[in-house]
């Protein structure tokens, strides 16, 4: 079972459909299948089965290409966030070992391992034809998609075929994708909301339009892009949709087209969900609910009805065949689910975890319709902009810096992001704020940088002398 087979299967079916378009680009079914051959072959080759590929190139085209070529080889994908400080890439290129990274043209000036660089486009400029996907166990690795963790340092969670294809063939039928959808695409690809992007849109036929990055910035020209590219699916963050929400003219750009809003990765605040829910009546609304670990494990379609602003909208059902229980005590989510992953990659292997539940860390209860209702993190957690942020790495990041004695950060409510990091900091004798924090630009990525600081002569401690995240939570509420 290779999680790209039904590709193959249905390349045999629609080659001439259109499988990507990327601003001037599109690509048939027979085109991109092409390009996957040539990567696979040159992959093949070197002999890479199991072995781990990094991928440095932003979304689109090239990037899902080398993915796919990646994963025919029946080697495991590691997307990298090229947008992040040379620091945390190197970090994570070093702790996955992987055996090559594809990338554009020559190796850039931030890599370390320069002799691992492998050129996308001469790897298009070989000559290859019918290679078959490699079949691979069910439980062999597929993806591994780093995210912050709570050590300090990024963790790699380890995906496998299996629970690839479990997610990618629920959704599918679930939310009846078809050859006639047009999927737009703007999550990027170290983001588990691009595994519906990627697998269950040519698993099922359909179509997959990148959505211009730059667009994100401007709502009422992104709604009129979904518009013209006649746009019938979207699953993307609800911060981006309570932006569009207020600022995207939906009441003068009809999206008729536009058949289903998948959303995840945070809370919608519901007051920006039910302007969307207004101004977009005949468009079908989902919540889904889970960590990267678990993939999607919870769902609930938006009942218009039900909304009410002074409640939180539920994470519903279970999903993807999931097995759901509610700790006793802590009243925490476990999920057994086939979705779930094999456990963090460290130091270029598996470190497989053998229970079968994975306990989330939400704090969640049923409600009187049978429902999850989430009560949010029993740890530290962040998720800013839909990203997975632990303050224990922006603490790490902060406290090596010269003019920083300690730190510690913390979560505050924003509007737009749902949250945002913040820093109480202990300077140095003399040294002032801006100086000490100025390094932070080349060390963090731009969601996880704290947006308010405020200088203490020391961290506040509880009686048992860890850190007072409480009494830090309240400096930034007062």
């Amino acid at each position: 079972m290779n999680i790209i087979t039904p590709f193959f299967q249905q390349c045999t079916q629609t080659p001439e459909a259109t499988a990507f378009a990327e601003e001037g680009q599109t690509l048939t079914y027979a085109d991109f299948k092409s390009r996957i051959e040539k990567i696979a072959a040159f992959l093949q080759a070197k002999q890479v089965q199991s072995q781990c590929i990094a991928i440095a190139l932003d979304r689109g085209i090239n990037a899902a290409s080398a993915i796919y070529g990646v994963l025919s080889a029946g080697a495991i994908y590691l997307p990298l966030d090229i947008k992040n400080p040379a620091t945390r890439l190197n970090f994570i290129i070093q702790d996955a070992q992987p055996s090559y990274i594809i990338g554009q043209g020559e190796a850039p000036a931030w890599l370390d391992k320069t002799e691992l660089w492998l050129d996308i486009g001469a790897l298009l400029c070989t000559t290859a034809e019918n290679i078959t996907p490699t079949d691979v166990d069910p439980s062999a690795l597929a993806a591994i998609l780093y995210t912050s963790g709570s050590t300090g340092n990024p963790k790699g969670v380890a995906l496998s075929h299996q629970a690839l294809g479990n997610f990618s063939t629920w959704a599918g039928q679930t939310f009846a994708i078809n050859h006639q959808d047009r999927i737009a695409n703007l999550a990027p690809f170290h983001f588990d909301l691009s595994i519906f992007d990627l697998f269950t849109s040519l698993a099922n036929g359909a179509s997959v339009y990148f959505l211009p990055s730059r667009l994100s910035l401007s709502p009422s020209r992104l709604t009129v892009w979904l518009a013209d590219k006649q746009i019938s699916s979207w699953y993307t963050v609800p911060s981006l949709l309570s932006f569009i929400a207020l600022k995207g003219a939906l009441n003068t750009t009809p999206l008729p087209h536009l058949k289903r809003i998948l959303f995840a990765g945070e809370v919608f605040p519901t007051q920006h969900l039910i302007k969307l829910a207004n101004l977009l009546p005949e468009t079908e609304l989902y919540n889904l609910y889970g960590p990267t670990e678990t993939n999607v494990c919870c769902y609930w379609q938006v009942d218009r009805t039900r909304l009410n602003i002074e409640h939180t909208i539920p994470i519903g059902l279970p999903a993807c065949n999931a097995q759901l229980t509610i700790g006793t005590d802590s009243g925490e989510l476990q999920v057994n689910s086939l979705n779930n992953f094999s456990g963090y990659w460290q130091q270029g292997k598996l470190q497989a975890l053998s229970p079968a539940t994975y306990p989330t860390g939400d704090k969640v209860s049923l409600n009187q319709y049978g429902e999850y209702d989430y009560h949010g993190r029993l740890d530290r957690m962040l998720k800013c902009s839909g990203y997975r942020v632990e303050p224990a790495e922006i603490e790490q990041c902060i406290n090596q810096l010269e003019y920083i004695e300690s730190s510690a950060v913390i979560g505050i409510k924003d509007s737009t992001s749902g949250q945002r990091p913040a820093a109480v900091v202990v300077l140095v004798t003399g040294a002032s704020l801006a100086e000490a924090i100025k390094p932070l630009r080349q060390l963090l990525a731009p969601y996880m940088q704290p947006c308010k600081f405020v200088v203490v002569d020391n961290l506040p401690v509880l009686s048992n002398g860890k850190t007072d995240y409480q009494a830090i939570q309240d400096l930034f509420n007062n």
